[in-house]
C-alpha cells in the first residue's frame, strides 16, 4: 500500500484487529494497549478516546505525545518491507506498530516486545 494511503486508514478500524489478532493469540487487550502506549506517549485514556472516534493514522500519530526513543530499535520485515528501511515516517510509525502486534502475536515477552 502507497504511504500516503496507509496514513489514511483510520485507526478506529485497524485497532480492533490488532486486539483481534492478539487475543487469538492468547494475548490480552491490555497487552495491545501498552504496546500502543509505549510506542506513542498517549495515556489509556486517551487511547481510549482515539479508538472510539473517527481518526486515521496520519492525524493519531501527528497528536501523539512522544514516540518512544526507543522505537528505532524496532528492526524487521512487516508486508515483505524492512520497518527500519521506510523512509516515509508516518509509514514507518504505523509499521513499527504492526511490527510490534506481530511480535506479541508470535508470543515475545512484553519485555522484549518493549525493547527493555
Amino acid at each position: 500500500m502507497p504511504p500516503r494511503e496507509i496514513s489514511k486508514l483510520l485507526f478506529t478500524t485497524v485497532y480492533p484487529l490488532y486486539v483481534q489478532k492478539a487475543e487469538r493469540k492468547n494475548r490480552t487487550k491490555e497487552e495491545v494497549d501498552t504496546i500502543i502506549c509505549w510506542l506513542t506517549g498517549y495515556s489509556r485514556e486517551q487511547l481510549r478516546h482515539h479508538a472510539a472516534v473517527n481518526i486515521d493514522f496520519q492525524h493519531f500519530f501527528d497528536q501523539a505525545p512522544a514516540i518512544h526513543p526507543n522505537s528505532s530499535h524496532i528492526k524487521g520485515v512487516v508486508c515483505g518491507v524492512r520497518v527500519e528501511d521506510i523512509q516515509d515516517a508516518i509509514t514507518q510509525k504505523i509499521r513499527y506498530l504492526d511490527k510490534l502486534i506481530d511480535e506479541l502475536a508470535k508470543g515475545r515477552s512484553m519485555d522484549k516486545i518493549l525493547r527493555q
